[in-house]
């Protein structure tokens, strides 16, 4: 039995969600998503998310941030992007 939150699944369901039209103005942060604009831009990733500098974009929409931070921070080996200490 394997337990977890599967959280490719979940944030290709929250960027498919928040990349609809109603949604959309909400969720363009400092112009990410529109198509005029060249420089950074959201990129693919092997597994279908999204992705802006080689790390995932969890949209603002629902609670999957929260999610993120909370199962983040109880973990005993949690660490800063970038960072390679463990303890």
């Amino acid at each position: 039995m394997k337990i977890g939150l599967n959280l490719p699944k979940k944030i290709l369901e929250a960027q498919t969600e928040a990349l609809k039209p109603k949604n959309l103005s909400a969720e363009d942060v400092g112009g990410m998503l529109r198509k005029d604009i060249p420089k950074e831009k959201l990129k693919p990733h092997a597994d279908g998310t999204l992705c802006l500098n080689n790390r995932s974009w969890v949209p603002c929409l629902g609670d999957l941030r929260t999610l993120i931070m909370h199962e983040s921070h109880k973990s005993m080996y949690s660490i800063h992007p970038g960072s390679d200490k463990m303890y």
